[in-house]
């Protein structure tokens, strides 16, 4: 073990820093431990520090000492914080912290407070000054809070930034930049509102997606710098597109040179066994018990969103980290004080999460992956709930799914499978997702659930999308589905793109296009998600025919809008049906033409006085296989 050359603080790192750190609430630590350039006493270099309660001591290693061990050791102050400045040391070197452990072991660890990392397979960290940027987004952060989340449009486009589109010469990666002129205009010329970027925050395995993470503070090598980021997402708000990134606050990877064990022993996993790691996944769990941890993680949050401007975080698998005995079996978990299986240390961290950002960050919105029925979920934590905007809707996703894997003839049997979840619409504020979970690992893609020959595909498909669109809840499609990848998404290659050659690709990518136009068009598709007002069956009983019809309300009644959707193959030249009131019903979209543009004649049908539908007003609408048609329509008085 060295002895010190001193123990007395630099005065960077101050005595109230290391109470705040300890209460969990310095939202800013990320600005004081790390790596951090400046000059010392009229000499030029960088001041390093980190947290390491465990280890005997610590020093830095890297480019500007040649990796020897024994040439920086850090100064230990306030018990557990280590800290050093070393002049010379600059931008773009190289630099990892070389821990003597309490056993007496040394293990060479990246920085966990790291703002930019080597390129795998290499896992250092580097040092980087973020304080260049110039930012051109100032209006839209203004703007952004505005309207509340859950009445604004959000279509999102979850992109995996690696697999999206690759160079045609070699099969590398896009750029930071390069995504930025592609993606970018892909995503305006579509119609979708936000981008979902999955696999940021730096990750060693190409294989996780971005899921296992080494450099929560750091945006990956793989694309370029944390500067090239912070373009991508000014050039994103300057096209009038939001920024989402998954984020990963409950489990962390073994790799040795990431938070596993960082000093030797747990620090930012459980130390309890029982409660440490996720036998499924081979990871380790935060310990969401202990200030430091929480800070860290609540900080990282807000770093996202205060630096790089984000606009809200994705948080993955939310439900493991609500419940104690989530992957594991009897006798691999430890009860809460009353003997249940809720991580009240996890809940508390949740509603202090969403708490802060709600509180640092307006306008910014997180939305929780949570597939089980756990209450409140996007309700206030000063009403009991856990204060997210939006949840992802796992049940109707799941239902949706099942029912268009079905064979049109037996889907009467399933009819209920696209109604139930109109039952807890006003439960959460929800998101409808289709996303990447969805069409891997052999579930197939989008177009090849559905049954049938080709023309079949992309007619149920065309019928699907209606649907997904004409439900209340806000959407969410990965990447590929909009155009019909046929093949599953694999992340070491890029999207089918070629497919675009073919006619009937391009005819459902325009369909799709449409839909996400009338979507932004109409506020009676977003305005009022959350509940009843705006929302009504005219029929969701009609299961031998397995058609769909129902209104979607705006709130001042008008640009209303009419769904009629058939689920099979089967032509209803007959069909009639139901309407709220002796309107007229204007044609905007159907399922071989899609939206009907400037320039095209729109077939406007009067209500006659006949009933239909257990409704005094009705239109004959005679339906195509697959048949789908919207219409808007006026009404003076709001049905309620």
């Amino acid at each position: 073990m060295k002895d010190s050359a001193s123990t007395r603080p630099s005065g960077f790192f101050s005595e109230y820093d290391r109470y705040l750190f300890g209460q969990g609430t310095h939202y800013e630590i990320y600005r004081k431990l790390g790596a951090h350039r400046m000059t010392v006493g009229g000499q030029s270099g960088t001041y390093f520090a980190c947290w390491a309660p465990h280890a005997q001591d610590v020093s830095v290693i890297g480019d500007f000492n040649d990796w020897n061990t024994g040439a920086a050791y850090m100064n230990r102050v306030f018990g557990d914080i280590f800290e050093i400045f070393i002049p010379g040391a600059r931008d773009g070197q190289l630099y990892k912290f070389h821990v003597h452990s309490s056993d007496g072991s040394y293990i060479d660890k990246a920085d966990p407070y790291a703002v930019s990392c080597e390129m795998r397979p290499g896992n250092a960290s580097r040092i980087f000054n973020m304080s260049g940027h110039s930012w051109h987004d100032r209006k839209w952060l203004a703007k952004r809070g505005e309207t509340p989340a859950y009445k604004a449009p959000m279509t999102i486009y979850e992109v995996h930034p690696a697999s999206w589109m690759r160079h045609p010469a070699d099969g590398s990666y896009y750029t930071y930049k390069q995504l930025g002129d592609r993606l970018i205009n892909y995503v305006v010329e579509m119609g979708y509102t936000h981008i979902e970027l999955m696999g940021i925050a730096e990750y060693p395995y190409d294989g996780s997606w971005g899921y296992q993470v080494t450099g929560y503070y750091a945006p990956t090598s793989r694309f370029g710098t944390p500067d090239e980021f912070m373009d991508f997402v000014d050039r994103c708000h300057e096209a009038g597109i939001g920024v989402i990134l998954d984020w990963v606050p409950a489990h962390f990877p073994k790799d040795l040179h990431g938070l596993y064990m960082w000093d030797g022993e747990p620090l930012y996993e459980y130390t309890e066994p029982k409660k440490m790691s996720h036998p499924d996944w081979g990871t380790h769990i935060f310990d969401y018990g202990r200030p430091e941890v929480v800070n860290f993680l609540i900080a990282n949050a807000l770093y996202w969103l205060r630096e790089y401007h984000v606009d809200g975080l994705r948080v993955d698998a939310v439900a493991s980290m609500l419940y104690l005995d989530y992957g594991k079996q009897d006798g691999e978990w430890i009860a809460n004080s009353d003997g249940g299986n809720i991580n009240y240390e996890a809940v508390e961290f949740l509603k202090h999460l969403n708490s802060i950002i709600h509180s640092e960050a307006p306008g910014a919105i997180t939305i929780a992956e949570e597939s089980t029925a756990f209450p409140s979920i996007t309700k206030s934590p000063s009403d009991g709930g856990l204060g997210f905007d939006f949840k992802w809707n796992m049940g109707w996703m799941h239902d949706f799914l099942d029912y268009i894997c079905c064979d049109p003839y037996f889907r009467k049997y399933h009819h209920n499978e696209m109604t139930f979840g109109l039952t807890y619409i006003g439960s959460e504020n929800f998101i409808l997702v289709l996303s990447h979970d969805e069409v891997v690992h052999l579930k197939r893609s989008l177009i090849e659930k559905c049954p049938g020959d080709d023309a079949l595909k992309f007619a149920c498909l065309r019928a699907a999308f209606a649907f997904f669109i004409g439900h209340p809840g806000k959407k969410l499609l990965f990447m590929g589905q909009d155009f019909g990848q046929r093949r599953e998404w694999a992340e070491d290659r890029e999207l089918d793109w070629f497919l675009l050659d073919h006619q009937e690709h391009r005819h459902l990518q325009d369909y799709f296009r449409g839909l996400l136009q009338l979507y932004r068009k109409h506020p009676a598709l977003y305005s009022r998600d959350w509940g009843w007002p705006g929302f009504e069956w005219i029929n969701a009983d009609d299961a031998d025919r397995s058609i769909f019809s129902f209104c979607r309300f705006s709130e001042d009644g008008t640009k209303n809008l009419l769904f009629i959707i058939n689920f099979t193959p089967v032509e209803r030249p007959d069909y009639r049906v139901g309407v709220p009131g002796p309107s007229t019903y204007t044609l905007l979209l159907d399922q071989e033409r899609g939206l009907l543009g400037r320039g095209i004649k729109k077939t406007r049908i009067a209500a006659e006085q006949s009933e239909c539908d257990g409704r005094e007003w009705s239109i004959a609408s005679p339906l195509a296989p697959y048949g789908v048609q919207v219409y808007e329509f006026d009404t003076i008085e709001q049905t309620e």
